[in-house]
């Protein structure tokens, strides 16, 4: 049996939010061992002069618990 936890982030691109998503699981995974999903909750532009500047989503990522 395993346990797993879900936490909260934040994360932003300039290029997509593909790019933010990726991102963020890359920078979460220096931090949390064991991540083994992550559900996009919220997406999120940023507008300056009429044009996107910044993409930002907030994921739940999901990890399991060390033994």
């Amino acid at each position: 049996m395993s346990v797993a936890r879900v936490t909260e982030i934040s994360s932003t691109s300039k290029k997509s939010f593909d790019d933010a998503v990726e991102e963020g699981v890359k920078r979460a995974s220096k931090t949390l061992r064991g991540i083994t999903s992550a559900w996009v909750k919220e997406q999120k532009v940023t507008v300056k002069d009429g044009e996107v500047s910044e993409f930002r989503v907030n994921m739940m990522v999901t990890f399991v618990l060390d033994d």
